[in-house]
């Protein structure tokens, strides 16, 4: 056997150290309920004759041999996904999730391993066999305590499957970490649950909290009972009327402490994760309330403290951002000395029609950044064509006509490109005309983008008011006449109407204030 095929035949550390950890919680679990607890039970509380305890020894070997036997098939089914991943040199990325998710639901099958093979797989011999040497005489103890037996593996079932869910949580992450950086290193890609919940919280809390205060009580009930029933075989049902009320009044509270306790656990999560869901949708403005005394009182102060974070970086960058677009705008004006101010005017307009139409802040927002940037791609228009005073050839007006799309294709290469997709369709179509005769698509009614048909009335109403080279401006009253006569044609009519009778209440209220 050459070095590579003894390479490849190597058992990696971290899977190795995997199967360690599974093996040595087994024996720790198993000792510590089975031995620990059921062993105590059994030789402390029962008279077992010498002759007699061969004939349970035997009962209990042939019925951990066939409990073994079936737990190790279960065992290698479990683990048979994880172990594919480390006998071939190159998994695939279906393997590496299938792993992955294995991998994390291992307590939860170890939790099925104990109540399944680990507890029916010595249950049933033992019960069987042990019918059978009552039967034939090997031991001499009466049926009901075998009822008893059932009862307390069962107990101790629940306590050593506890240990292993809780050792093999631990035992597991190394192994989730390895598969993870595997799938990112192979094939560039994160695995995660994405927040799928296998085992809440609130399960775990109470069913371990139940069983650590609600166990003792019963053993003890039961090892009493046999206790008693072997000295004082007359007082067993005075007995249990007294023991019977002590233990449901012991379940009751072991039920209560660990619903509180669960709770306790609970409401800081939901707390946090009521933040981290505002958080997500942007909202930065609401911290999670810091009402824990416990460690938890750390994490929300960090929760909060990283939310004040996130607002101060997400100020700033909109403050640089809404700084870009101011720029872009003031140097696009900067080309034509009469034309400075335009983009900051029809921005203003727009907004304006926006507020008046009811739109939500955020759409004004996107609305205002586009109006800023509406003529950017006039920057590709030849000086000659565009600071012509005269009238304008074809040609120049298709060069003249080109600007939106050009303006498009500009904002199309700033990254990342998600920052810029909601303004493009405003840019595009602002001059297009509501009956279709506009440019460069020939859009008509409501399929012309809505911020479109928005600056385009601003854009026209600020090119009518303001002074050129070859003309002065009109007066307030002539351009909002022609948009009065261009609704319906040119300009939307319902955004035209709102902005006019805007602008006359604008003036009504400056003459009065005047007068």
């Amino acid at each position: 056997m050459n070095t590579s095929t003894k390479e490849k035949r190597k058992i990696d550390p971290v899977y190795a150290s995997f199967l360690y950890q599974l093996l040595r919680n087994y024996l720790f679990g198993s000792t510590l309920a089975v031995v620990g607890v059921g062993g105590v039970i059994v030789f402390s509380t029962l008279s077992i004759p010498s002759n007699e305890s061969v004939a349970i020894g035997a009962l209990m070997i042939i019925s951990l041999i066939i409990m073994l036997v079936c737990e190790l098939f279960v065992f290698y089914r479990h683990l048979r996904p994880i172990q594919l991943l480390f006998q071939g040199q190159q998994p695939t990325s279906d393997q590496l999730k299938t792993a992955y998710l294995q991998t994390h639901t291992f307590p939860i099958l170890s939790v099925k391993r104990t109540f399944g093979p680990h507890f029916l797989g010595i249950v049933i011999p033992a019960v069987s066999l042990a019918f059978l040497f009552i039967k034939l005489g090997f031991i001499s103890i009466p049926y009901f305590y075998i009822g008893i037996a059932v009862a307390v593996c069962f107990m101790i079932a629940s306590m050593h499957a506890m240990i292993e869910f809780f050792l093999t949580t631990k035992a597991i992450r190394p192994l989730i970490i390895h598969i993870s950086n595997q799938h990112r290193e192979r094939y560039k890609e994160e695995i995660t649950l994405s927040g799928k919940v296998l085992v809440s919280i609130r399960t775990k809390f109470r069913l371990s909290a139940f069983l650590i205060g609600a166990l003792p009580l019963l053993l003890f009930g039961l090892a009493s009972q046999i206790r008693l029933d072997s000295s004082q075989a007359g007082s067993s049902l005075a007995y249990w009327q007294w023991a019977g009320i002590i233990l449901i009044i012991g379940v009751l509270y072991s039920l209560l402490g660990a619903s509180l306790l669960s709770r306790s656990i609970e409401d800081p999560i939901q707390t946090i994760q009521a933040g981290m869901i505002s958080v997500e949708s942007g909202n930065f403005e609401e911290s999670a309330a810091d009402v824990y005394s416990d460690e938890f009182s750390k994490l929300i102060a960090g929760f909060n403290h990283m939310v004040n974070g996130l607002k101060e970086r997400e100020q700033r960058n909109n403050q640089l951002l809404q700084s870009y677009f101011m720029t872009l705008a003031a140097a696009l004006d900067a080309r034509d000395a009469y034309t400075a101010g335009h983009s900051t005017r029809v921005a203003h307009f727009s907004v304006q029609i926006a507020r008046l139409d009811g739109w939500s802040e955020q759409q004004i927002d996107l609305l205002h950044k586009t109006a800023l940037l509406h003529d950017i791609g006039k920057i590709g228009v030849r000086d000659d064509v565009l600071f012509k005073e005269g009238k304008l050839t074809d040609e120049e007006f298709d060069q003249i006509k080109l600007h939106p799309v050009l303006g498009e294709n500009i904002l199309k290469q700033i990254e990342p490109a998600d920052a810029m997709a909601a303004l493009l369709p405003g840019v595009r179509s602002h001059h297009e005309r509501y009956d279709g005769k506009g440019y460069p698509d020939g859009l008509a009614g409501t399929d012309i983008p809505l911020f479109g048909r928005a600056i385009a009335i601003a854009d026209a109403f600020d090119a009518m008011t303001s002074d050129r080279p070859y003309r002065k401006g009109m007066t307030y009253e002539r351009a909002l006449s022609i948009l009065e006569d261009g609704k319906g044609t040119q300009w939307d009519p319902k955004l035209t109407t709102l902005f006019i009778e805007s602008i006359h209440l604008e003036k009504q209220k400056v003459e009065e204030e005047a007068y």
